[in-house]
């Protein structure tokens, strides 16, 4: 009898476009023939991905719903779910209840209630689901959480952290849903720079905090400002204070709509530390009051697809997840409530708004250095006077809150 060591993982991968074809990439190259067995793929339009040969030469079954592979009675040991945000939530129930364990794409869903009741299909069902924020499985994040919660540096005081990603017109065109808010279907996307490209970085900000390495911080308000200067249903500029039901203040900032590119930086204030990444140093270096330092190495510095890996050894030994549906709900909630602060999304003056024919994108004339001078000085844009910004009230968050339209 094979031991759960040996065991081969049947996977069903669902999703081979986009971010969906590099997991497959990794699959079919990186993981020995006796690891894993592609038991079944799950895309409607599989035959535009370009992984859509190779997997007809190994003859794996296509489906285009995942309710078709289970309906023709197979198995899975674990569903790998890497489709468009809307279809997160429908696709992990369906596996779920065919006794199939989980790795969902973040956000897990568009909407915290959906959240919650993943939570009670898992608990049901007695298996698992991981959700990919990679960063969380990283060997730097689990090491600073670990000293964060026996108290090494104190009490957290303010966390923040931005990133500057500029997209154009391939990225809002690349499908029917980006930058969406809602689907043909009438399903929840709310596709953003806060629950898509960026998402990591709050999770972040939350999941170190965590009481337990599953758990996240769980957000209690929110001042949130948002802005687009592309022609999109939601927004792709977005800053945000957050405090934690324990008090802690967070800071976040992010845009799509800058001229230059900044990969994710993070300063967390504590009573007896200051730690930073990407401020100063490419690594995550703490700082106590006496100067003394300690390096975390960087959250990229393990490979991309961890939490890959960590899926299927998952299922042959099981043992505790590291970032779950409860760790993954404080983002969707915190995403929620931004959703939900801003009555309107207030579009960029277009005397701001340049086009770079080049590129093909929109960015805005100013922003990059107004967003830097916000972070570095812990203010959201309408309190450091910025022209086009503006003010919101706080939205108090509970812990039960579900999305209002």
């Amino acid at each position: 009898m094979a031991t759960n060591k040996d065991k081969t993982v049947s996977i069903l991968m669902v999703g081979i476009g986009g971010y969906g074809y590099c997991y497959l990439t990794s699959l079919l190259q990186e993981c020995e023939v006796d690891q894993i067995q592609i038991v079944g793929v799950v895309d409607p339009i599989a035959r535009q991905s370009p992984g859509y040969d190779e997997l007809k030469r190994l003859h794996i079954p296509i489906c285009p719903q995942i309710s078709e592979f289970y309906a023709d009675g197979r198995m899975a040991d674990l569903a790998i779910i890497a489709s468009p945000i809307q279809y997160h939530y429908l696709q992990t129930r369906i596996a779920l209840k065919h006794g199939t364990y989980v790795l969902c794409e973040k956000p897990v869903s568009a909407l915290v209630q959906e959240v919650d009741q993943l939570i009670k299909i898992r608990d049901d069902s007695n298996k698992w689901v991981m959700v990919g924020y990679q960063w969380s499985y990283s060997k730097a994040i689990q090491d600073l959480k670990k000293d964060i919660r026996a108290g090494l540096f104190g009490r957290p005081v303010r966390l923040k952290t931005l990133c500057f990603w500029p997209r154009g017109d391939a990225y809002y065109q690349r499908n029917n849903w980006a930058g969406k808010m809602i689907d043909s279907n009438d399903a929840w996307i709310l596709d953003s720079p806060v629950n898509n490209a960026m998402a990591h970085f709050l999770h972040n900000l939350l999941y170190v905090l965590g009481e337990d390495t599953h758990l996240s911080a769980i957000p209690e308000t929110v001042v949130a400002e948002i802005y687009r200067a592309n022609p999109i249903e939601n927004y792709d500029t977005a800053a945000c204070r957050i405090y934690t039901d324990q008090g802690t203040e967070l800071l976040f900032y992010a845009s799509h709509a800058t001229l230059g590119t900044k990969d994710a930086i993070f300063n967390f204030q504590f009573e007896n530390a200051v730690i930073s990444f990407n401020e100063f140093s490419g690594e995550i270096i703490a700082i106590d009051k006496n100067g003394k330092e300690k390096s975390y190495g960087s959250p990229d510095d393990d490979h991309h697809f961890l939490k890959l890996f960590e899926a299927i050894e998952t299922v042959r030994n099981p043992k505790p997840i590291v970032c779950g549906l409860e760790a993954a709900r404080s983002q969707t909630l915190c995403m929620n409530a931004i959703q939900n602060a801003v009555s309107e999304i207030k579009p960029f003056p277009k005397s701001l708004v340049q086009r770079d024919e080049l590129k093909k994108r929109f960015w805005v004339n100013g922003l990059d250095s107004a967003l830097c001078d916000c972070y570095h000085n812990n203010e959201l844009p309408h309190e450091a006077g910025c022209t086009w910004a503006k003010r919101n009230e706080t939205f108090q968050i509970k812990k039960d809150f579900q999305f209002i339209v």
